[in-house]
């Protein structure tokens, strides 16, 4: 039971998702700090105000509305999928297109395809024999 376990534990897989969420921990602490950093305070200075949640909020037959709360939370995936767009994707982007344009075209033969290597199979099957 304990080797099975230690088995699972061990499993590339599980390591690898251990390290995508400490990874993806601090990476949201990041991506916050340009939003609270940076982007709200560019909300501030053009609607006076540091987020949207005041603006349409109204009541009908004691039920509370509020426009701004879902005007917020798009506007702040919006936010967030900028930086992360800006910030992480575009800059590793053009890197991948430089290191491209710098590497020479591979010298590798192609690879066999399917059929080719069942037929090679089949022909060192038939020798054996």
């Amino acid at each position: 039971m304990l080797k099975g376990f230690k088995d699972f534990i061990l499993r590339g897989n599980v390591v690898d998702l251990a390290v995508a969420v400490v990874i993806g921990t601090a990476f949201t602490a990041f991506v916050t700090s340009i939003v609270d950093g940076l982007i709200n305070p560019l909300v501030a200075a053009i609607f006076g105000q540091p987020d949207l949640t005041g603006v349409g909020h109204f009541i009908i037959n004691d039920a509370e509305f509020s426009i701004g709360v879902i005007l917020q939370g798009l506007f702040n995936f919006l936010a967030v999928a900028a930086a992360v767009y800006f910030v992480i994707v575009m800059p590793l982007n053009k890197l991948a297109e430089r290191r491209k344009k710098g590497e020479p075209a591979p010298d590798e033969p192609v690879a066999p395809t399917e059929i080719e290597l069942l037929t090679e199979i089949r022909d060192a099957l038939r020798a054996r024999s």
